[in-house]
């Protein structure tokens, strides 16, 4: 199957991969190119391969004429970093007047007053957003038998290496867009693996940034003081200018780090194409001559359950704080488990238990959130410097997650694995790379362990220098998943 759009020689013809974001901005500044032709080119490429993928739940009726005052700014020698370039954003992520549901039916006609503050960054920067990516369904934190990539606005995302399997989540969509060369970067938000995970199975590059880098304020909560938004790429130097040019004085691009010593994981509980992947990234470090020791990460049960007793008690409280803020929306938490048990669709294919589990909490049980969940970060990042420290290595290196699996809405998703745990809970920084395929279905690793955003994204360039593979996707069959329910969305 050929998708290409007639200024796809712009980027790679046969991937449909956009150029560097370095690239696109001199084209932009020279007159090579204007905004309204790049932004043109994401709205043609959604129009041609989404309808395979729904990873778009809603365009931005509003991208064409800022593309237009872009490229006037353009004109005049604005040096704004992101000046131009279009944008995609997680429909958890608010926009002023647009869409942001969570991917559920029940925010579909109260669309926010005000921008996200990382959205009023966006642009700010510069940037054209083009429309709004779909999501697992609250972020996933409706149900433990929720489907990732689904919602009953965007229907199923799926993943553009095979459209029978899954793009994982929550930032499924955004993920897969990347993939897809619907844009050049998207936003993601991530609580736990929730950039990483579809990032890496999509085979794109995921920046989940330190905790409180950037602004979570106007995104639908889960865990406040853990959930982030982050970045979705192709490459790691595109995560680190769009990182810095939403953070005003950031370098402006991670370069490859050198003399690095690199701890390797393997993780827990993974499948042989993942170890597979990990230890061909090993290899070929090794023959870079980086320097490499094995480690192995600690598991305490009790501050896991810190962790996850925080989420679930303080999302309540999060949620119904969130919502006083969009005129029109349930008045919360008990509002929404309501209205979903009265709508046709939204329990169509998982219950809401886990959000009914969350509204069950008592106030005793809500008090003790901060500080649980002080014991759980304290515990991660403590853990983490512990293993970086006595095993004389700057960062770990770890397979991200298993390759995707298929689609089954009557069997719903496996327990997959993920390596993003202990860095979530720590508030600490990771970025996933891509690093070739299991057959079809793509793998990454992830770099985790310092503090600094930075100095993870500059690690990552290196790996992906060494060990970044990346497969175009090809839109593999089936495109049907038995059982799916129709899209209720309107883009």
């Amino acid at each position: 199957m050929t998708h290409r759009t007639p200024a796809d020689d712009l980027g790679d013809p046969a991937s449909g991969a956009w150029p560097p974001l370095a690239e696109l901005s001199r084209m932009l500044r020279t007159g090579a190119t204007s905004s309204a032709e790049l932004t043109g080119i994401a709205l043609a490429r959604i129009a041609e391969r989404d309808p395979l993928l729904s990873s778009v739940l809603a365009l931005d009726p509003r991208a064409a004429d800022r593309a237009r005052a872009a490229d006037r700014r353009l004109r005049r020698g604005s040096a704004r970093p992101l000046e131009g370039i279009p944008v995609l954003v997680k429909d958890n992520i608010g926009t002023a007047g647009l869409a942001t549901t969570a991917g559920s039916r029940l925010l579909l006609s109260c669309p926010p007053p005000a921008d996200a503050a990382v959205v009023a960054a966006l642009r700010a920067a510069g940037a054209v957003t083009v429309g709004k990516t779909n999501l697992s369904e609250w972020g996933n934190f409706r149900s433990t038998n929720g489907i990732e990539g689904w919602s009953a606005v965007g229907g199923q995302t799926r993943n553009p290496h095979h459209l029978g399997y899954s793009p994982w989540g929550s930032s499924s969509g955004s993920a897969a867009a990347v993939a897809a060369g619907l844009a050049p970067l998207a936003l993601g938000t991530e609580t736990d693996g929730s950039i990483v995970c579809p990032a890496a199975v999509c085979g794109v590059v995921g920046l989940k940034p330190a905790a409180d880098t950037l602004p979570s304020t106007g995104i639908v909560p889960i865990a406040p003081g853990q959930d982030t938004p982050g970045i979705l790429a192709t490459r790691v130097e595109d995560a680190a200018a769009a990182f810095a040019a939403l953070r005003p004085g950031e370098p402006p691009a991670a370069h490859p780090a050198s003399g690095v010593r690199l701890g390797i994981w393997t993780g827990r509980r993974f499948d042989d194409a993942a170890h597979a992947a990990l230890a061909n990234v090993a290899d070929r470090l090794r023959d870079r001559g980086v320097p490499l020791t094995p480690v192995e990460l600690p598991f305490d049960r009790e501050r896991l359950d810190d962790g996850l007793h925080a989420m679930i008690a303080g999302f309540g409280p999060a949620l119904d704080s969130y919502l006083r803020g969009r005129p029109g929306a349930p008045a919360g938490l008990e509002a929404v488990i309501a209205a979903n048990r009265a709508d046709p669709d939204e329990l169509t294919l998982f219950d809401q238990d886990l959000m009914e589990l969350a509204a069950r909490a008592t106030a005793r049980e809500r008090a003790t959130v901060p500080a649980r969940r002080a014991r759980a970060r304290s515990w991660a990042s403590d853990a983490l410097r512990r293993v970086l420290d006595d095993n004389a290595v700057d960062a770990v290196v770890a397979p991200t997650a298993p390759p995707a699996w298929p689609l089954d809405h009557g069997g719903g998703d496996p327990a997959a694995p993920s390596t993003s745990t202990l860095a979530a809970l720590a508030g600490r920084p990771v970025v996933t790379v891509p690093t070739g395929a299991d057959a079809l279905l793509p793998t990454g690793v992830s770099v985790f362990g310092p503090e600094e955003t930075g100095r993870v994204l500059a690690i990552a360039a290196l790996v992906e220098r060494v060990a970044g593979d990346r497969r175009t996707p090809t839109y593999a069959a089936p495109a049907t998943v038995p059982g799916e329910p129709p899209r209720t969305g309107d883009r």
